[in-house]
């Protein structure tokens, strides 16, 4: 589908030109750019000044290589990554992702999205991704270190508490953070805040851990209750996923009065009439790091599918796709649709593909897009930041309140936008707009050199 707008048309067919074996990038960057219609007509400036041409190429993108010795003593070799895309409202912020698709596409795909995350948070936070092709799944706990250790030896050179702080995210979680910060430290010898996602005797911010699935039912709950005076109490919930932010989700689902009743994992998903027993879930998953189908063994009733894509066709009135990108396409969307869902959130990056997204609007699906509603986890990372610089730590209570306020924010901030620029109700759009409109404006006032 063509552009409107001429100028968008050059700046898309530029990206694509320059970027042509980056599917994932290009489809982030070409859903952003339809949301600016109405912003270039309303702002020439915005044109005249390049600052969306800009926006689209990253500052810097690092490709490195990481060495390390598994335990047989056999050498091996990962790429790692880091993308420095926009700085122009404060330092560098996104996470790690540890994952066998990791490649160039991927991690500026993300760092592209986290830009506008990042904006939408209120947060002096500019946008930035990183990660390795390295998979932690199978490999001992001296391998992972070791692996870890390497990558930071050379992401070191390239990070800092005031020009780039990553965090954890796909793959990654606390004691990839620890023995990262660990080699930092050693290396460094200092104690600068270049990691969040700490734990907290080294730094950490409490309810980090529950971040992202908090701050996505926060969204929800205000979504519903704004558009449709409604709220998750009383509804079904499908939650894709298993890792942290999908258990988080279901804890504060549960806690709001929802019934979720399947997950899943890369292997195949679980179904639980009677509601998903989170207990058993963080048993499974977080202490033994066993795989989703134990569930079923352990609870009379459930039910293991192996494969993934069924869990779509389960009835359910709220759908939180948790896991990776594109997980929902155009048939699990239909059947979303056909089962009568009335909202779907993503706690994931990118995980519905453009034409899903298609299906939920035209069918009045309230939809909240990724980098407005999964942006709890960067958000609570910039308040770890905070409390790193003040050598202060906050409550569980504070940070939690200061959570939901930023995630009300960023829906009423996504919502006004798009009422302004006349598709009301259209959150892609807005939250697109909302986030953009921050950053470009920094970018004007700092001239050409961003």
């Amino acid at each position: 589908m063509a552009f409107k707008s001429a100028y968008l048309q050059g700046v898309y067919d530029t990206v694509c030109k320059r970027n042509p074996n980056e599917p994932e990038f290009l489809q982030a960057v070409r859903e952003v750019l339809e949301s600016l219609e109405p912003v270039v007509e309303k702002r020439p400036d915005l044109v005249k000044a390049g600052v969306i041409d800009r926006m689209v190429e990253p500052e810097r993108l690092i490709q490195f290589r990481v060495p390390w010795v598994d335990d047989t003593g056999a050498v091996r070799v990962n790429r790692g990554f880091r993308v420095q895309f926009n700085s122009a409202i404060g330092p560098y912020k996104g996470g790690l992702r540890f994952h066998p698709s990791v490649c160039a596409s991927v991690i500026k795909f993300l760092g592209f999205e986290q830009t506008f995350k990042n904006s939408l948070t209120g947060l002096p936070m500019g946008g930035g991704k990183g990660g390795s092709d390295f998979d932690p799944k199978g490999k001992s706990e001296g391998e992972i270190m070791r692996f870890c250790q390497s990558f930071m030896t050379e992401l070191m050179k390239h990070i800092g508490p005031d020009t780039d702080v990553p965090a954890g995210d796909m793959g990654v979680g606390s004691r990839e953070i620890g023995y990262m910060y660990g080699q930092f430290h050693r290396l460094s010898n200092t104690n600068s805040c270049v990691l969040t996602g700490k734990r907290i005797s080294s730094g950490g911010s409490l309810t980090r851990t529950e971040a992202t699935g908090y701050g996505l039912l926060y969204f929800v709950e205000e979504m519903l209750k704004t558009i449709k005076n409604d709220s998750v109490k009383g509804k079904t919930i499908v939650v894709s996923g298993s890792g942290n932010v999908a258990i988080y989700a279901v804890e504060k689902a549960q806690e709001l009065g929802g019934k979720v009743v399947a997950m899943y994992d890369s292997n195949g998903y679980i179904y639980d009439k009677d509601g998903i027993k989170l207990d058993v879930v963080k048993q499974i998953k977080e202490v033994e790091r066993g795989r989703i189908k134990e569930y079923a063994e352990r609870v009379p009733g459930a039910e293991y599918h192996e494969g993934c894509k069924g869990i779509w066709g389960i009835k359910c009135d709220i759908a939180l796709p948790c896991a990776t990108q594109n997980e929902i396409d155009a048939e699990s969307a239909q059947k979303l649709v056909d089962n009568g869902v009335m909202a779907v959130a993503e706690g994931a990056n990118m995980p519905s593909t453009p034409e899903a997204i298609e299906i939920f609007q035209k069918n009045g699906v309230l939809f909240g897009p990724a980098k407005a509603s999964n942006a709890g986890g960067v958000a609570v990372s910039g308040l770890e930041m905070s409390q790193n610089s003040m050598r202060y730590s906050w409550t569980f209570e504070e940070v939690d309140a200061k959570l939901k306020e930023i995630m009300v924010n960023i829906f009423h901030n996504s919502y006004n936008a798009s009422k302004e620029f006349g598709d009301e109700g259209n959150l892609v759009m807005g939250a697109n707009i909302a986030g953009f409109m921050k950053v470009a404006d920094a970018m004007m006032w700092q001239g050409v050199a961003y």
